[in-house]
């Protein structure tokens, strides 16, 4: 479990520096990223269900993935992601802390899962009664669709990609 571990927080430092450094140029050709208006965020804690996502090494083989959301008494917020490792079954875990950058309207999050390693985390679109939200990052490279539930409706999820597609996501590499 610790070494599983280990690899996980490898790749995605990886990964985050080599995104980083090839995509600076494609992200200053696309508009500014457009945030949800305000999120209320002791409305937002809870688990979320992952219905598509932009797959990244951190996450390749993961399914039945959940993120969980714990408002802490200073503000921040504590976030577990877990999944299920498709080829062995086991439950795989990290932790992390997301505080607001933005105290108006609480949609713009930076995350840190691993010390100084620091991602965007911009809730992008979010349902009206938080049954879904869309979490991207600015560059267009990282993005989540979640729900409360495991499933959600087809028409919904067409919405969001329409929403998504405005706003410069490539849709066409997520994975459901």
């Amino acid at each position: 479990m610790r070494s599983s571990f280990i690899i996980m927080i490898t790749a995605i430092c990886i990964s985050v520096l080599l995104l980083t450094v090839r995509n600076s140029r494609a992200a200053s050709s696309l508009p500014p990223l457009l945030a949800a208006p305000h999120v209320d965020l002791t409305r937002y804690m809870g688990v979320w269900h992952e219905i598509a996502r932009i797959d990244h090494l951190f996450q390749k083989g993961c399914i039945k993935s959940s993120a969980t959301y714990t408002l802490l008494p200073d503000g921040e917020v504590e976030v577990i992601n877990r999944c299920v490792n498709e080829k062995d079954g086991r439950l795989r875990e990290a932790k992390g802390r997301a505080w607001s950058v933005d105290p108006e309207g609480n949609a713009r999050l930076k995350v840190s899962f691993f010390g100084p390693f620091r991602g965007d985390y911009w809730i992008v679109d979010l349902g009206k009664e938080y049954e879904y939200s869309v979490v991207g990052s600015p560059n267009r490279q990282y993005l989540w669709i979640l729900a409360r539930q495991p499933v959600m409706d087809e028409s919904v999820f067409k919405g969001i990609l329409k929403k998504l597609t405005t706003q410069g996501f490539p849709v066409d590499k997520l994975v459901r």
